[in-house]
């Protein structure tokens, strides 16, 4: 894989790597699967999408002051803090996909057009952290896709046994080996447990 030499470029490169991950988590399942909740929490594959597409655009939008006319209802005064976190049953998996797509384009156009030491303010951070770079902005919304691209891997997983970036299956493949990979780690887990 050839990687850009520029700093810049290459952490954007990741972001849109990361950014695919996530988003391809979602493909081949149903409305059901991509909105329901998979942790106590109530984490969801959609909602995730929505989040990270919500992150995206206050990090390189509002904190370098590159508003766009977006109509975000859940980020509205008022609404609940949790309303970028799923999706009601009026919101389509397209429009979703349609902001996510739409929030990537504003990002993507914010990090071309600005050095990585372009200043900016997060007015959410704490007073002595909100004075940031585009450089450390890139760096934690790369953070912040990786993670929440993680939590995706292992909803869909749960779901359905798709793995990896390219939604692999290895547990039907070879359930034999599964079982007894997972056999093994309980063992192991047990006889550590029971030595404390």
């Amino acid at each position: 894989m050839n990687l850009p030499n520029d700093a810049k470029a290459t952490m954007h490169d990741v972001l849109k790597r990361q950014r695919t991950a996530l988003v391809r988590k979602l493909d081949g399942l149903g409305e059901y699967d991509i909105r329901r909740p998979m942790t106590p929490t109530g984490t969801n594959l959609l909602g995730l999408v929505k989040h990270t597409g919500s992150v995206q655009l206050g990090y390189f939008g509002e904190v370098f002051d590159r508003r766009e006319d977006f109509v975000v209802p859940w980020l509205a005064d008022g609404v609940s803090e949790d309303a970028d976190m799923w999706a009601t049953e009026d919101e389509s998996r397209e429009s979703i996909l349609d902001f996510f797509d739409r929030s990537c384009a504003h990002s993507d156009a914010t990090i071309e057009a600005l050095p990585l030491d372009a200043q900016g303010l997060v007015p959410w951070w704490s007073e002595d952290r909100r004075h940031v770079t585009l450089h450390r902005i890139l760096v934690h919304v790369i953070a912040e896709f990786a993670r929440h691209a993680g939590h995706a891997d292992i909803l869909r997983e749960t779901l359905d046994g798709a793995t990896g970036n390219d939604n692999a299956r290895p547990t039907q493949e070879d359930p034999a080996f599964w079982s007894d990979y997972t056999r093994r780690l309980e063992d192991a887990a047990l006889a550590a447990a029971a030595r404390r």
